[in-house]
């Protein structure tokens, strides 16, 4: 196994994880890295259960995963709950990796717009109390949080893994090159916007886009072919 296919990275799968299988079989590597968008209608551990025994399986989530009650049970309460990557950072296959799942929301905070609110509870406390006592909608808890966001900045990884783009990407945030930066990160993967794609940002920082139901490793190389599966929108 090469070395740069130790860990793989994979790109928004919306219900079809054929590709990220066939690459896991044929490439085993010790772990790989979901970028979010499962679209699941069962539990994440059924999607995967050919490939569990092969490697370590770890993810963020993306926008499409907070749409229904049933896709957002399937994933955060499902067998392969703990290995979240989200607002943390975790050493994997000896590498450390941060996480950051979720979209900017307007509503919360779209940069560089100011924060609406600077955090959950900031947002309940202003609330009715029919919502203020009730739980926060799957809409509010899909968004990346101003606070939450900045604590990340005080951790150090050598990989930061995101649904949203940095500012590589013409729909990006440089928010995010910024924080890669302050933690000390190398390399960036991305999902989200259905592009693979390389790019260098400041401070000598690698970001690759990962496109929908495609699989690629540390160096950003394209491991499968997914010309034959249909896009969905994200």
């Amino acid at each position: 196994m090469s070395p740069y296919d130790k860990i793989l990275f994979a790109g928004d799968p919306h219900g079809n994880f054929n590709a990220l299988i066939a690459a896991v079989r044929k490439h085993l590597p010790e772990a790989v890295v979901m970028l979010g968008d499962y679209d699941l209608d069962a539990p994440l551990e059924e999607y995967l259960a050919e490939i569990l025994d092969l490697t370590e399986i770890w993810w963020i989530a993306g926008n499409h995963d907070f749409e229904t009650p049933c896709k957002y049970h399937n994933l955060f309460h499902s067998a392969l709950a703990h290995k979240s990557l989200h607002l943390k950072v975790t050493e994997v296959a000896g590498l450390r990796i941060a996480g950051l799942g979720g979209i900017f929301l307007g509503r919360v905070w779209y940069p560089p717009q100011t924060p609406k609110w600077r955090n959950k509870q900031d947002y309940l406390e202003h609330q009715a109390a029919h919502i203020k006592n009730a739980e926060m909608s799957l809409k509010y808890r899909s968004a990346i949080w101003y606070d939450e966001f900045e604590a990340l900045r005080h951790l150090k990884a050598d990989i930061l893994v995101t649904h949203e783009a940095p500012g590589s990407h013409r729909h990006g945030f440089s928010v995010i090159g910024e924080l890669a930066a302050a933690m000390g990160v190398k390399h960036i993967f991305h999902g989200h916007l259905h592009e693979n794609y390389a790019r260098m940002i400041k401070q000598h920082i690698n970001v690759f886009g990962v496109a929908n139901r495609r699989v690629t490793n540390l160096r950003g190389h394209i491991l499968s072919d997914a010309s034959t599966y249909h896009d969905a929108s994200y």
